[in-house]
């Protein structure tokens, strides 16, 4: 059985509620069409309610990253997954951190970057970049976490903040049979985000982004010799892509408005919160987390496990595994 409880504070902050149809605590979800991994049954490397620092590798190179593991966790129950990418200089226990997605009843992995040009950590798909195969990384890491624990192969998500948000695009794109729903927020999406964009199948997005966000600014720019579109502009793609009805728009607080553009093709959702005055931070952070403001108008974390919860994978797998 599902098991969705969130921590009645970030519950309070996801804006008016349950969302309908999101899955309550105690409710039972039906996940015939979901199926489990090969790690069910088996003993977990992690004790339910603790994080560990866990390494593999990928590409023949050594990788790290965190693993939380929800306290509720039991080897027979098929649990959520959600992938967690930090930003550019950041790393995993910063992400884990300031999110508050450990809280989730989900096992949560904060994968770490490596070091690109710029002498900081970081993701494919910007600029200064490594040049590392992530894309592969995650690939790597899903199989591993799949043997270890009972994952939900139909509720694996993706989050990410900056150049992790950008990353988290470019693997809406790239993942789209792996990954069920995608999350970036202040996300960096330089060109080199859309690889694989032309071809690859609608999915649901959605996107956090502040109007004062001095290192992503939300009209577009150029940072570290590339433009990046403006949020309007980028979020245009992604309507275009799940070929969405009408936008519809609603206040939230003095600071937020969603932007919302239902229905899309194939039951994708494509869903936008802009912060008034925001700055390059995670909305509702429960620790610092980049400059600029920081609204607690709404929770990230327990809008997009909402929003996750609403959108279980149910586009074909491809034959070759992504």
């Amino acid at each position: 059985m599902l098991r969705i409880p969130v921590l009645a504070a970030l519950l309070s902050l996801a804006c008016c509620g349950a969302a309908a149809g999101v899955p309550q605590p105690g409710t039972a979800v039906d996940q015939t069409a979901s199926p489990a991994s090969a790690g069910c049954l088996t003993p977990p490397p992690v004790a339910p309610g603790e994080t560990a620092a866990l390494t593999l590798t990928s590409g023949g190179q050594q990788r790290s990253y965190l693993v939380h593991v929800p306290a509720g966790y039991r080897s027979a129950d098929r649990t959520p997954l959600v992938l967690a990418f930090h930003g550019s200089g950041e790393s995993d226990t910063q992400i884990e951190s300031y999110s508050g997605l450990s809280a989730l009843d989900a096992i949560v992995l904060y994968p770490e970057g490596t070091i690109g040009t710029n002498g900081e950590t970081s993701w494919e798909g910007a600029p200064y970049s490594s040049g590392v195969d992530d894309v592969r990384f995650v690939q790597d890491l899903l199989a591993r976490t799949q043997q270890q624990f009972c994952v939900d192969q139909g509720r694996i998500y993706a989050t990410g903040k900056s150049n992790g948000g950008g990353f988290t695009a470019l693997l809406a794109c790239r993942l789209p049979r792996r990954i069920a729903a995608f999350a970036p927020v202040a996300g960096a999406y330089y060109p080199e985000t859309t690889q694989g964009c032309r071809t690859s199948p609608p999915v649901p997005m959605l996107e956090f982004h502040g109007t004062a966000d001095p290192v992503i600014h939300y009209d577009g720019g150029t940072s570290h010799g590339e433009q990046y579109p403006s949020i309007a502009q980028w979020l245009s793609t992604w309507t275009d892509k799940d070929r969405c009805s009408a936008e519809s728009r609603r206040s939230i607080g003095s600071d937020v408005v969603e932007f919302d553009w239902t229905p899309c093709v194939r039951g994708t959702e494509v869903t936008h919160y802009q912060v008034i005055g925001g700055g390059h931070t995670w909305p509702g952070a429960v620790a610092p987390s980049g400059p600029g403001h920081t609204t607690q108008t709404i929770s990230a974390t327990a809008v997009m496990w909402e929003f996750f919860a609403r959108h279980p994978l149910d586009r074909p797998a491809h034959p070759g595994g992504w």
